[in-house]
């Protein structure tokens, strides 16, 4: 079995090694969640809902544990690590609540009564990215969980450490064997095989637009369920009549949370050009204060990126771009880069069109509010975005113009664990989160049963 170095981003240092399971595994894993689902699914609603909410306790006893895992796993800020771990918590006393609440439905129908059960589906692969290892591990297993199903969860390469912890968690908490497994491997042995392996009924992924294509189209050679949240390029439109001090100042957090590296990121800034000049005047105290620094400090608000090709990647926008001002970040070993502002001079710059996926902001005027909502969906994706402005008739306007899975106006917020999240265009299809998350992971079957003598 081969195996993987594991690096901390903010030193370059070695943590450990992990394993990599091959097809071999792989296969005995499912299996064995096969074999698990035919109990599983029988367990009484209510005794679920209580290993649910035992899962969820455990968990919550480890959240300090967890968080200091994933800083030195994945680089993210103590206090992000602490909000993550706590939403597993709270995703699954969420989704603990579902079982003894899948309700179907009695239909008036003639010489009868008809009925309507959710069927849960069977083994369940999930496949997780690196950027939010925990939060998205639990949108997808809690749900799939509550509704019966057994889950098998591939995390990714470079961080896979707390979805293990979370596997052993699960065992403490009285989850029998095979029901939630936590599979190390290569995406395209392990989750190509997730893909491919016929007992696999549902695939969750989270990642890139390219991956999820090819994942879409493995699944539709076996009919197989697939949600996938994918990738974005988000806007923040900010019109003249908005409070420019509270837009510009959080206009940093809206994009270098997570060193930019969040699908949600809103790193396309839309500015009326009326408050262009004035507005970039109030963001850059504002980015130049972001503080990038050790992300084990409870005052860090950014850390590093998650690998050194990683940014690379991020300085060959940055290089090509006209860079209007920057933050700044430690000198240090680690995969460090500053915040970068930079003045997008047309909507076809690369910088602009492109999802870069680390702590740059692109910053373009617009004239009128119908130019600001074409600018905003003159791309490929369709996942999240901000719209600023007093106005609550242009704020709806322009909420029902913009082609995106989610929007805040007067916020950044984009995930709350009691409401629907999901993208549209290529930033994939299906939601996860909110009360009816948890209907993806059945099928309905229908019965009916005549009354006539």
């Amino acid at each position: 079995m081969d195996s993987i170095d594991l690096i901390n981003p903010a030193t370059g240092g070695v943590l450990r090694d992990v394993p990599l399971n091959g097809v071999v595994e792989t296969d005995a894993a499912i299996e064995r969640a096969q074999r698990a689902f035919e109990s599983w699914r029988k367990i009484a609603p209510g005794d679920r809902a209580r290993l649910l909410r035992r899962f969820a306790a455990v968990v919550d006893e480890h959240v300090e544990e967890l968080a200091r895992l994933e800083v030195r796993n994945a680089g993210h800020t103590i206090s992000n690590a602490r909000w993550e771990a706590g939403n597993v918590r709270d995703v699954l006393d969420y989704y603990a609540a579902a079982p003894e609440r899948l309700a179907g439905r009695q239909i008036p129908v003639a010489g009868g009564i008809d009925l309507t059960f959710h069927e849960p589906l069977g083994v369940v692969g999930i496949i997780v990215p690196w950027n939010f290892p925990m939060p998205i591990a639990g949108w997808g297993f809690a749900p799939a969980l509550a509704a019966g199903n057994t889950v098998v969860l591939k995390p990714a390469e470079l961080t896979p450490l707390t979805a293990l912890r979370l596997g052993e968690l699960a065992l403490e908490a009285g989850l029998p064997e095979g029901v939630f497994t936590v599979l190390p491997g290569r995406g395209d042995v392990v989750g190509q095989r997730f893909v491919t392996h016929p007992g696999v009924r549902k695939v969750c992924f989270t990642g890139s637009t390219r991956v999820g294509k090819s994942i879409m189209a493995g699944c539709a050679d076996q009919v197989k369920r697939v949600t996938l949240e994918l990738g974005g390029k988000n806007a923040n439109i900010v019109f003249a009549d908005a409070d420019l001090e509270r837009a510009a100042a959080s206009a940093p957090g809206g994009v270098f949370d997570n060193a930019g590296q969040d699908c949600c990121a809103r790193s396309r800034l839309l500015v009326q050009d009326t408050v262009y000049d004035r507005f970039l005047a109030l963001l850059e105290p504002a980015v130049k204060a972001f503080r990038v620094e050790d992300p084990q400090l409870d005052t860090a608000e950014m850390g590093p990126l998650i690998s050194a090709a990683h940014r690379e990647k991020v300085a060959s926008y940055t290089a090509e771009g006209e860079v209007a001002f920057t933050g700044a970040a430690p000198g240090s070993d680690g995969w460090w880069f500053p915040p970068t502002v930079l003045l997008a001079h047309s909507a076809r710059d690369r910088h602009w069109r492109e999802e870069v996926f680390g702590p740059v902001i692109s910053v373009l005027p617009f004239h009128e509010e119908d130019e600001a909502v074409q600018l905003a969906n003159d791309t490929e994706y369709g996942l999240s975005g901000s719209i600023w402005t007093r106005d609550l008739g242009r704020a709806l306007r322009v909420s029902r113009g913009v082609d995106t899975g989610n929007l805040s106006v007067n916020s950044h917020s984009s995930v709350r664990y009691w409401t629907p999240f999901g993208g549209m265009k290529q930033s994939g299809f299906g939601r996860e989160l909110g009360p009816d998350a948890v209907l993806g992971f059945t099928d309905v079957k229908n019965v009916f049963i005549s009354t006539e003598s």
